[in-house]
């Protein structure tokens, strides 16, 4: 995961034990889908009134190309939630379905984007790990290392063709997929 990863306590002690655990199951995830912008965790003992004890609640929140994906687990009535550890692992098996669901819609609608559009590496930030792409109509669209398919980035050049699919980002159009273009080969000549 290249975006840090934010870790945040609500009504509970902060525990490095804790965030030893978060962090295995965040780069576990990183490892299921290497496209992850960035991952937010919260920990909270919810204020309940029980009986029993008290129970700790997760979020995860995961930034990926073109989405946000939330998992925020409750806890439950099965008492299962009083091990802080289980409520990280309970919320960090359903971010993995979601994520994982998310990568095979990607896959999917890939295969059939046909509309890509055209462009060229306009400019690239390598160091900052973006860069804009010029578009047949004189436009510049945003792009970041983590849209670049197969993570072939550190392949990109100023003036390489690439195919994109686009949105509008923040702050403006930015590309949530980015792949290299084809150069046309020279035709192959026939030995006589």
């Amino acid at each position: 995961m290249e975006a840090p990863l934010q870790i945040t306590f609500r009504d509970v002690a902060s525990s490095a034990a804790v965030e030893e655990r978060i962090r295995a199951e965040a780069a576990a995830l990183d490892q299921c889908y290497g496209r992850i912008i960035r991952c937010r965790v919260v920990v909270e003992m919810p204020h309940r009134h029980h009986h029993q004890g008290k129970l700790f609640a997760v979020c995860v929140d995961l930034t990926v190309p073109g989405r946000e994906l939330v998992v925020g687990r409750e806890p439950t009535d099965h008492h299962a939630h009083e091990d802080v550890y289980v409520a990280i692992r309970d919320a960090f098996e359903a971010a993995r379905r979601q994520l994982e669901n998310y990568a095979r819609r990607e896959r999917a609608d890939t295969k059939h984007h046909a509309g890509a559009a055209e462009g060229r590496v306009a400019r690239l930030l390598r160091d900052l790990g973006y860069g804009f792409i010029e578009t047949a109509d004189g436009r510049e669209v945003y792009f970041h290392r983590n849209s670049v398919i197969n993570g072939r980035f550190d392949q990109l050049a100023s003036g390489m063709p690439v195919r994109f699919a686009e949105e509008l980002g923040e702050k403006g159009p930015q590309a949530t997929t980015v792949r290299l273009g084809h150069t046309p080969r020279p035709a192959a000549r026939s030995v006589p």
